[in-house]
C-alpha cells in the first residue's frame, strides 16, 4: 500500500513542476511583449501639443504610457493652454455678445488696442490684445492684479506695435499736405503765368498804341502848324480887304480912313 501513494506523490510533484515552468515561460513571454512595446513608443516630441492646423487632430499619449510623467504632464499643459486660448477668445466674444461683461479699461493705439473686461457672475477678469477689432490674445484670470499688469503689458504692447503705424499715418498726412501745397501753388503759377501773359500782350498793344498815337500827334502838331501859317496868312488877306473895302469912308474919330 505505501509504494502506490509514493507513486501518486511523485506524479504530482512532477506535474506541479511541469505547471511551474509553463507559468514561466508565460511571463518571459509577456515580458518580452511588453519590451518590444516600450521599443516601438514615439519620442518624447513628438508627444508635444501641436497647432491644430487645417482640423489635425493633436497627438496622443500611446495607450498605457503612464500618465503622470514629466513629458506627459507637459504635452497636456501646453494642449490645455492651446485649447483654454482659444476658448477664451470664443467666450470673450460670447460674454460681449450678451453684454454681460463691463468693460474697465481700454487703450487704443492705432489700429492696436488692449482691454480689460469684468465678469460679475463669475467675478473673473478678461484682459484681451486686439487689432482692427479683432481679438488677438485673451487672459482669463481671477486675480485682479494679476490682470492690471497683463492689461498694462498689452498697452504697452499697443504702443510699440502701432508706432510704425502711426509713423506711417504722419508721414502719410505730411505727403497729402506737401502735395496740396504744391497743387496750390502750381495752380498759382498757372494763375500767375495767365496774368503775365495778358499783361505782356495788352503792353504790345500799348506799346504799338503809344506809337501810333504818338505818330498821329506828330503829324497833327505839324498840321497844326501848317494850319496856323495858313490862318496868319488868310487873317493878313482879310485885314487887307478889310482896309481895301473901307478905303476913303469916314472912320469913327470922323478922319478918312487912308491906306
Amino acid at each position: 500500500m505505501k509504494h502506490p501513494l509514493i507513486i501518486r506523490r511523485a506524479m504530482l510533484l512532477v506535474a506541479s513542476c511541469a505547471l511551474l515552468q509553463h507559468a514561466g515561460f508565460g511571463l518571459a513571454a509577456q515580458s518580452v511583449e511588453a519590451a518590444l512595446i516600450a521599443g516601438m513608443r514615439p519620442a518624447n516630441s513628438e508627444l508635444m501639443p501641436q497647432p491644430n492646423v487645417a482640423g489635425l487632430p493633436q497627438v496622443a499619449a500611446l495607450p498605457g504610457a503612464p500618465a503622470d510623467t514629466p513629458d506627459a504632464q507637459d504635452a497636456q499643459d501646453a494642449q490645455d493652454a492651446a485649447s483654454n486660448a482659444q476658448g477664451n477668445v470664443a467666450e470673450l466674444m460670447r460674454l460681449i455678445h450678451d453684454a454681460k461683461l463691463s468693460e474697465l479699461r481700454t487703450t487704443y493705439n492705432g489700429s492696436y488696442g488692449a482691454s480689460l473686461f469684468f465678469y460679475p457672475q463669475e467675478v473673473t477678469y478678461y484682459v484681451a490684445l486686439f487689432q482692427d477689432k479683432h481679438f488677438w490674445r485673451v487672459i482669463k484670470l481671477e486675480n485682479v492684479d494679476r490682470a492690471e499688469a497683463i492689461y498694462a503689458g498689452f498697452a504697452q504692447q499697443t504702443a510699440q506695435l502701432a508706432d510704425v503705424e502711426i509713423r506711417r499715418t504722419q508721414l502719410q498726412a505730411q505727403k497729402a499736405y506737401i502735395e496740396n501745397i504744391i497743387a496750390i501753388s502750381q495752380d498759382r503759377a498757372k494763375r500767375l503765368q495767365a496774368d503775365l501773359d495778358v499783361a505782356r500782350t495788352q503792353q504790345a498793344k500799348v506799346d504799338d498804341y503809344q506809337r501810333q498815337t504818338q505818330g498821329e500827334a506828330v503829324t497833327l502838331h505839324a498840321e497844326k502848324e501848317k494850319a496856323q501859317a495858313q490862318l496868319r496868312q488868310v487873317q493878313s488877306e482879310v485885314m487887307q480887304l478889310q482896309r481895301q473895302t473901307e478905303f476913303g469912308l469916314p472912320l469913327r474919330n470922323g478922319l478918312p480912313n487912308q491906306k
